[in-house]
């Protein structure tokens, strides 16, 4: 009879005692609660910033190379500032690349303005001034017209931006943050539907585009340079080795 009574009160003692499984799901629902603070990021042609890959994981790096960034720009950097970097890198890519197709074509063939553009590349700015002042109101309204269609795209109005960046402990951004769903450098401009709907090809094409843009900085650069020191176009320059 004792024996019956100790196990019976063994047995109800036993029910308020916690169980491995109530522990075991107690670590669970803490291990999903830290998995959903972790911070999400969308899914953008194909990429997903990821934090601890190299700048965050876009695309660019072409062997030998590799992950080139000797000064460091992307280390310890948040997302939003490695967007920036890219949007800048793109934007100044793509106005290099035309700037020396133009230095090339510029001097050669020059049908505009009654033929009276000639000379180093330079110099032809300072030349339409002269010969069409009226010229740099248009350029001025097409420059103006590109960046602001790119800044309502791409970019959170300052106003909203200055607020997110101070948030966020983001220093040196002067009111600049790119949308949360925007891919630096994509701002929908493909009228000749070059970009691929496939993920990996479209990483590809964005690394040539980069390398390219890269290339194009550093010749324009050459360029600039090299006209201002003997005042000769490219190709005369060239000329002159031969």
């Amino acid at each position: 009879m004792k024996f019956a009574i100790v196990t019976t009160l063994l047995a109800s003692a036993s029910a308020f005692a916690p169980t491995a499984s109530v522990v075991s799901q107690s670590a669970m629902r803490s291990t999903v609660e830290e998995v959903e603070t972790a911070p999400a990021f969308p899914t953008i042609n194909g990429w997903t910033a990821d934090p601890n890959a190299f700048c965050a994981g876009l695309p660019g790096s072409l062997a030998p190379m590799g992950n080139f960034d000797p000064l460091g720009f992307s280390t310890d950097t948040s997302i939003e500032e490695i967007k920036r970097y890219r949007e800048a890198e793109v934007t100044h890519g793509r106005v290099a690349m035309l700037a020396t197709l133009g230095y090339l074509v510029g001097e050669s063939f020059h049908p505009l303005f009654g033929g009276q553009i000639s000379g180093p590349a330079n110099t032809h700015l300072a030349q339409v001034e002269h010969v069409a002042p009226q010229f740099f109101f248009g350029l001025a309204l097409l420059i103006g017209m590109s960046e602001t269609t790119r800044a309502l795209v791409g970019w959170v109005p300052p106003v909203t931006a200055m607020s997110t960046n101070a948030d966020k402990g983001e220093r040196g951004a002067f009111g600049a943050l790119l949308r949360d769903g925007y891919y630096p450098g994509d701002i929908g401009f493909d009228p000749l539907g070059l970009k691929p709907t496939d993920p990996k090809e479209f990483a590809e094409m964005q690394t040539k585009e980069l390398q390219n843009g890269r290339l194009a900085m550093l010749a324009a650069a050459g360029m600039c340079v090299q006209e201002q020191i003997n005042h000769e176009t490219i190709f005369g320059t060239i000329k002159g080795f031969f």
